[in-house]
């Protein structure tokens, strides 16, 4: 079974499933942003063949969600003036002259949480997400290089391979570890609180720094 059948059947097992204290993606506005991908993000960033995988931590919320439709997020999976995509489109061309088309890209999360865009995700759920959905993905797209976004995103994806989560953003993206084939690398969130409180110059040294040990030549 080639790449594109294996992750259609993912996403058919992430509309056929229904977790507790969450809803789903079809659950709204008549379904108009549901699609065939794990995460309606994959949209616009399906290259399977890509090198670079990333990994957001959740999609939406219930009190988002349930606004007016977001003509935007229907058409491309993702709303292009939130500030969270803006910072990470910027830093994907910066350090590796690539676009969202260029890459694939999910979230770990694919359900729909309650309360507000950052309203927390129980510990537990994630990583239950990370063995359901994160993991086979990245076994699928094969890619060399996986960006986390956010250490919650990063632990849960650890615990999920039995590790233990990293205390503290610091060490988490100081502490890259294997999948496969593929390089799992913890990044500070891209929201602009997250990319503040890291430090923009830091941030970018901490993406230069992941660039060049996974493509020194490029």
């Amino acid at each position: 079974m080639d790449k594109h059948s294996q992750l259609l059947e993912l996403a058919q097992k992430r509309k056929g499933s229904r977790w507790n204290g969450y809803n789903c993606i079809g659950d709204y506005h008549e379904g108009v942003y549901e699609c065939d991908y794990v995460s309606p993000y994959t949209k616009s960033a399906h290259n399977v063949d890509s090198d670079i995988m990333v990994i957001l931590q959740d999609w939406s919320s219930v009190l988002a969600i349930s606004g007016p439709k977001d003509l935007e997020a229907i058409k491309y999976g993702y709303t292009p003036s939130n500030r969270t995509n803006i910072n990470l489109i910027r830093l994907l061309d910066a350090h590796f002259g690539f676009k969202l088309k260029d890459i694939y890209a999910t979230n770990l999360f694919p359900f729909i949480k309650p309360g507000a865009l950052n309203a927390p995700i129980r510990q537990k759920d994630l990583v239950r997400a990370a063995q359901e959905f994160a993991l086979p993905q990245i076994k699928i797209v094969c890619p060399k290089l996986v960006v986390c976004i956010g250490q919650n995103t990063f632990n849960a994806i650890r615990r999920a391979c039995d590790y233990e989560g990293w205390p503290k953003r610091d060490l988490a993206i100081e502490s890259p570890f294997r999948v496969d084939r593929s390089q799992i690398w913890c990044q500070a969130h891209t929201a602009q609180l997250a990319q503040n409180t890291r430090g923009v110059d830091r941030v970018s040294s901490d993406w230069k720094r992941m660039k060049n040990a996974i493509f020194p030549s490029v």
